[in-house]
């Protein structure tokens, strides 16, 4: 009876320690939704391309002097 109680008193403290699994848990992949929205590629061009638009029309309207007719008029 002297042996009995200290191995059942080690069985009961040693109890808790066998109650998980050594397996590794299997844990669900978590599905993340990519939103999906059709948007033009070339949207970063536009604005770029008006600039130079843009540019190019200010440019070519200020090309030079403006001739000033003087059909009628005494003095130019």
């Amino acid at each position: 009876m002297s042996k009995l109680v200290p191995v059942v008193l080690a069985l009961m403290i040693a109890t808790p320690s066998f109650a998980g699994n050594l397996a590794t848990p299997m844990i669900e992949p978590e599905v993340i939704a990519q939103d999906t929205a059709a948007t033009s590629s070339g949207g970063g061009l536009l604005i770029p391309i008006f600039l130079l638009l843009f540019v190019a029309a200010a440019a070519s309207s200020s090309g030079g002097a403006t001739q000033v007719s003087c059909a009628g008029l005494t003095q130019c």
